[in-house]
C-alpha cells in the first residue's frame, strides 16, 4: 500500500508543506522495511507523527544544558556515549522521525542503512527526510514493532520507542486518526 500526499495530510495536518519532502521518502522506507497492510503503517504514523511533531522536528530539541544527560552518567553510558563530557550528547542527540539517540544506536543505524560508519561522522544526515524516513523504519524493523501492530499491542509499541508512555494520548488520537484514513468503515 503506497501512502498519498493527501492522506498524509489528512493525518498530519500540522505537516502542512513538510509532507512534500516526506512522502517519496517515507513510502520508500516502509516499503523497504514491509511496512505494508493499512494496520502497520497506522501505527507507525501515529508513533513518527508524535516523535517529529507531525513531520515538523527532525532533531531533537533541548539546549546544550538538556542534552549533557546524553554527555556523561548511566544514561551516556548506556547510548555508548563515551564517559568524559565531550559533546557526545550534542552530537549524538535524538535524531530522524524516530529520534535515534546515542552513538552506538547511531553505529547501529548507520552499519544497517549505509553499509559503513558514516553517521558517526555526519549524524545530520538523519535529519534528511531520506534518512530520518529511512533510520524510523529500520529502528521499527528492528524492534519487532510491525508484528506489534498486527495485533494492535499500541501500547507496547510506544514504552519500545519512548521507554514509557510519554505522549500516549497524542499517539492513540494520531493512531484513531490514521485508522479512519487508511481502513475501510468495516476494518475499525
Amino acid at each position: 500500500m503506497r501512502l498519498t500526499e493527501q492522506q498524509l495530510l489528512m493525518i498530519f495536518p500540522g505537516a502542512r508543506t513538510r509532507s512534500g519532502l516526506f512522502i517519496l521518502a517515507l513510502n520508500n522506507a516502509m516499503a523497504r522495511r514491509n511496512i505494508s497492510t493499512p494496520g502497520r503503517i497506522a501505527a507507525f504514523l501515529a508513533q513518527i507523527g508524535h516523535e517529529s511533531g507531525q513531520l515538523q522536528y527532525v532533531r531533537e530539541l533541548g539546549g546544550e544544558k538538556y542534552l549533557e544527560k546524553y554527555d556523561t552518567g548511566d544514561l551516556a553510558m548506556r547510548l555508548g556515549n563515551s564517559p568524559e563530557a565531550d559533546g557526545d550528547g550534542q552530537r549524538y542527540r535524538g535524531r530522524g522521525l524516530i529520534q535515534i539517540t546515542g552513538r552506538s544506536n547511531y553505529l547501529q543505524c548507520s552499519r544497517a542503512l549505509f553499509g559503513d560508519e558514516r553517521l558517526l561522522q555526519q549524524p545530520e544526515l538523519l535529519e534528511l527526510p531520506q534518512w530520518a524516513a529511512e533510520s524510523a523504519a529500520w529502528f521499527w524493523e528492528r524492534n519487532g514493532l510491525n508484528e506489534l501492530a498486527d495485533v494492535d499491542e499500541f501500547n507496547s509499541i510506544t514504552r519500545r520507542i519512548n521507554g514509557g508512555l510519554n505522549g500516549l494520548q497524542e499517539r492513540l488520537l494520531l493512531w484513531k486518526q490514521a485508522k479512519t484514513v487508511l481502513l475501510p468503515p468495516a476494518s475499525l
